[in-house]
């Protein structure tokens, strides 16, 4: 109870400063089962707090008409694209799982449209009124595409393999979580003096309150 207590005068403290600076944008990144999206969450339902998450933003991009379709469907073949006529993750996925060039055609087309969606989702929070934005996905930390500038604080959250995939187990169809973390596997923490790093380990109380300790600091 006493860390849960701490957690809220730490948030408190946090949203009141937003308030009177201005909106606090905090990146969170990590590999598939590092928590982050638990985290962001959990955050995120604490007044004044709101959470953008950047896979939601790769869907948007993926469905027909949106703006990686039509180049991943160039690139791919109409292979990847699902009954829905949305792109089918899964099957982009083994295109690009164990090959390089692919991937970074992959990257090449996301990253912009989502980094760009990044930055129109912070200006509309920042109209709105949000206190404290969390944008949560594994590309902040890495992708050149997004503008760092645009975050207070960007925060990678590390966790040994092993649990990660103990995580992934208790939520995905074997198949999936395999492919989770073979994904993942390509997701290592960017050396940028600038990315800061806390333990993943733990309660998801427990890893919010060591995040919200290091944007406190």
């Amino acid at each position: 109870m006493a860390l849960i207590l701490g957690s809220g005068l730490l948030l408190a403290k946090a949203a009141t400063a937003a308030t009177l600076l201005g909106m606090k944008v905090i990146g969170i990144a990590g590999p598939a089962g590092s928590g982050k999206s638990t985290v962001a969450r959990l955050l995120a339902k604490r007044p004044g707090f709101a959470h953008l998450d950047c896979d939601g933003l790769v869907r948007e991009a993926y469905r027909p008409g949106g703006p990686a379709h039509a180049p991943l469907v160039a690139r791919f073949g109409k292979v990847i694209v699902g009954p829905d006529g949305a792109i089918d993750r899964p099957k982009l996925g083994e295109l690009v799982i164990a090959d390089p060039a692919a991937k970074a055609d992959l990257e090449a087309i996301v990253h912009p449209v989502v980094a760009e969606a990044v930055r129109e989702a912070i200006a509309s929070h920042r109209a709105r009124g949000t206190d404290i934005l969390l944008v949560e996905g594994a590309l902040l930390a890495a992708s050149p595409h997004v503008e760092r500038s645009l975050f207070d604080l960007v925060v990678w959250i590390e966790v040994p393999e092993p649990e990660r995939r103990r995580r992934l187990a208790r939520v995905f169809p074997p198949e999936v979580a395999a492919r989770r973390l073979a994904l993942g596997r390509g997701v290592a923490r960017p050396a940028d003096p600038r990315l800061r790093t806390i333990d993943g380990v733990g309660s998801p109380e427990e890893v919010a309150a060591r995040l919200l300790a290091l944007a406190e600091a």
